[in-house]
């Protein structure tokens, strides 16, 4: 596995197969060393701004066992709706997208990263932003030369193949944000490109922070699919590590 700490360079010299060199040989045929596929990899992750804790995240590993009843019911249609969008977007690239709505710790963004994982793995091109990140960038691009970096940021979003939006809650927008909101939003609606997005709020409370034109361009730009957990499946995750400690 790869040191996170240390640069692709350091990696790849403390390869004990090439010794940095990126290639071994089989024979007389020089071939790419395993440490390339790992960079690769790495590459992958770091454009599409997967957080390292949901690189694991995968449609495999979803846990059913958290759902009951019509809870349940409701994880299986979101769960078969985003494997099939993580399939159909490669196909199609402008599928609909998704908009998986719900309480705190019902599953919402693990299924979006398993989305992400899934368009990676099959060397697609998708970008995963966290939106309280996102808000920060856009502020924090005021500092320095912030018409170039809002720029880059802004283009970024309404441009890549697959956006995932993650987190779109009641944060502090002000006119200018949401306005950026509402930009990246309708670009990608005009320009017909996939969007997935995670949020606790409803649409009327979406209206309230965002405004109604944001919430027309998410209607049309996405499918809704709720999630619901009779407890916060991050606080049963909890319990089952510290469980799993005392029993070591």
């Amino acid at each position: 596995m790869a040191d996170y700490g240390k640069t692709h360079a350091e990696q790849s010299a403390d390869c004990p197969l090439c010794g940095g060199r990126g290639v071994v040989l089989r024979g007389d045929e020089a071939v790419s060393c395993e440490c390339m596929t790992q960079k690769k990899a790495d590459q992958a992750f770091r454009q599409a701004g997967l957080p390292k804790a949901m690189r694991q995240c995968r449609f495999d590993n979803f846990r059913f066992d958290f759902y009951t009843g019509e809870h349940l019911t409701r994880a299986r249609k979101a769960f078969q709706e985003a494997r099939d969008f993580a399939g159909r977007v490669m196909i199609d690239p402008a599928a609909v997208g998704l908009m998986l709505t719900g309480d705190v710790g019902t599953g919402k963004t693990f299924l979006a990263a398993c989305i992400a994982n899934e368009i990676i793995a099959q060397s697609g091109r998708v970008l995963f932003l966290i939106v309280p990140d996102l808000l920060d960038q856009l502020r924090a691009s005021f500092d320095g030369d912030s018409q170039t970096r809002e720029r880059e940021i802004m283009d970024q979003a309404r441009s890549v193949p697959v956006l995932i939006l993650d987190d779109l809650g009641a944060h502090n927008y002000t006119e200018w944000v949401s306005g950026r909101i509402y930009t990246i939003l309708n670009y990608r609606l005009n320009e017909q490109l996939p969007t997935v997005v995670t949020t606790n709020l409803t649409l009327p409370d979406i209206e309230d922070c965002l405004g109604n034109r944001a919430v027309s361009r998410l209607v049309l730009l996405c499918r809704q699919f709720r999630l619901t957990a009779a407890r916060d499946i991050r606080h049963l995750l909890h319990k089952e590590r510290e469980l799993g400690g005392e029993s070591a």
